[in-house]
């Protein structure tokens, strides 16, 4: 992109922010994790406070990548707190707050899963990148407590976030995940919480805009926050 481009992008991201904020919508950004909790969220919301929320989901990873690159968000919602760290560090954040902590378990796509599944006949294992995705990474810290990622490293599929890491199972293109609580409603294995480093979630406004600020806020409800807990996550 030359400097003209991106000199248009640019102005074209603030009119954008503009005219959110001043017909109070948001266009909010959120870990793949969370994406399907988010929505279940924001009718109440919505009918609440009157203001509208768009939702886009991804990597944290990825949507790190695009804020930082310059897309118009007015929020994030991450599914870890070193990046929302990393853009107050950069100056691109307002302000933050945790408002959900992940759990990891092992689901297979015929049958309930147990620890001993991990040691069963099967050819992929799918996981999240954990170079972009923080249930990736508290994947790999738990085949690591349990001695198991070198000897399971070549049956492992990688999904780019979350969401696609338990896609792989759901298809049945691979048997068995490591993914997130939210994503199974049943027949899994609870991965001992003290196998991976805690997923502790942070929500982060990125511009002053009411309709994010509000939503952020009201993530941090109690409400809410039981909402959040009944679709798969600890408590704060």
């Amino acid at each position: 992109m030359d400097r003209r481009q991106f000199l248009f992008a640019t102005c074209a991201s603030a009119a954008a922010w503009s005219s959110r904020a001043a017909t109070g919508s948001a266009l909010v950004a959120v870990a793949a994790n969370f994406a399907k909790t988010a929505e279940g969220v924001l009718p109440a919301f919505e009918a609440e406070t009157g203001y509208q929320i768009t939702l886009s989901s991804g990597s944290t990873g990825q949507l790190y990548g695009q804020i930082t690159n310059g897309a118009p968000y007015d929020a994030l919602l991450a599914a870890d707190q070193a990046r929302p760290a990393l853009l107050a560090e950069a100056g691109l954040s307002l302000n933050r707050l945790t408002y959900a902590r992940g759990l990891l378990v092992l689901m297979q796509a015929q049958g309930t899963a147990t620890e001993a599944s991990l040691l069963g006949n099967y050819n992929h294992l799918a996981i999240a990148n954990p170079a972009l995705a923080p249930y990736g990474l508290a994947a790999k810290q738990a085949l690591e407590k349990m001695g198991l990622w070198e000897a399971l490293k070549g049956r492992i599929v990688m999904g780019q976030n979350a969401g696609q890491a338990y896609a792989l199972v759901a298809s049945g293109n691979a048997e068995l995940g490591l993914v997130a609580r939210s994503s199974v409603q049943s027949g899994f294995w609870s991965v001992p919480e003290d196998h991976y480093a805690p997923i502790l979630q942070d929500a982060v406004l990125l511009r002053e805009n009411p309709a994010a600020a509000a939503f952020l806020a009201y993530l941090g409800v109690d409400t809410t926050q039981a909402a959040i807990r009944a679709a798969g996550y600890g408590a704060l």
